[in-house]
């Protein structure tokens, strides 16, 4: 088995963490706009580019799916490999998770999701303002998860580096 990830799947995972950074600050901007044109603009681009995560998010699953993984180092403990198999189920959970719950709340508002102002994708719910409500705190707190498990991703990996010094940053470059 490879000590690294395929090209493609270094690919999907960098264009997918700066997507989903991105999101999170246009997210918590777009908020704070004053009613206009233009908020209505962001909350369209945030819509555009959370289906185009979601979408990222298949093709991954699908190459991930497809191309095992490189064995973690035989340094980390049985429960350590357990807690990192667990995180990245996590992960995958919530990319698909997010801009799911943005869809049904976008939906549950009565507002349609354009792709890119050509394609417009279906509802999947009836307009319902309390459902909108309850899958707008819904969509924030899967947000506020999402965070944490990347803040701690992004974290364990400074470990292994500069720690553990097992040089398990050299799987994903």
């Amino acid at each position: 088995m490879s000590q690294r990830y395929t090209r493609i799947a270094i690919g999907l995972h960098w264009i997918m963490a700066i997507g989903f950074i991105s999101m999170f600050f246009l997210g918590f901007y777009m908020q704070s706009l004053p009613f206009s044109p233009n908020k209505l603009q962001v909350y369209s681009w945030h819509k555009w580019a959370g289906v185009s995560l979601f979408l990222l998010a298949l093709l991954r699953l699908v190459w991930r799916l497809s191309h095992p993984a490189p064995a973690l180092p035989q340094s980390m403990t049985p429960f350590s490999q357990k807690l990192a198999h667990m995180g990245h189920y996590a992960l995958y959970a919530l990319m698909f998770a997010v801009p799911l719950s943005g869809w049904l709340m976008s939906s549950a508002m009565g507002f349609q999701t354009v792709w890119f102002g050509v394609l417009p994708l279906p509802d999947l719910i009836d307009r319902n303002k309390e459902l909108a409500n309850l899958l707008a705190a819904t969509h924030g707190y899967l947000n506020i998860g999402f965070i944490a498990l990347v803040a701690g991703h992004f974290l364990v990996a400074l470990k292994h580096q500069f720690i553990d010094k097992d040089n398990l940053l050299a799987r994903m470059k």
